[in-house]
């Protein structure tokens, strides 16, 4: 993971996949580890919530872009 930013109700994260392995895959591993660690620490979450995480997510490819300056970006979305 290249950066990260925690919002009130999403995440932002910038990270770098081979595209062998896909997006999908990745989305899929992040959604589940964390709602294996959050239920572990949050039990009640167990009989309360079926799922944690919706199916959805948004992608964006920043293309050739200087990963300096979307860092910078990712870090002033908590100022927005």
């Amino acid at each position: 993971m290249l950066e990260l930013e925690v919002m009130p109700e999403h995440v932002h994260l910038l990270v770098e996949v081979d595209p062998q392995y896909g997006m999908h895959r990745l989305v899929r591993s992040i959604k589940g580890r964390s709602s294996r660690l959050l239920r572990q620490e949050f039990p009640w979450l167990k009989s309360r919530l079926p799922t944690l995480w919706t199916n959805s997510y948004f992608v964006a490819t920043v293309g050739g872009a200087p990963l300096e300056i979307i860092k910078q970006y990712i870090e002033n979305q908590k100022r927005v």
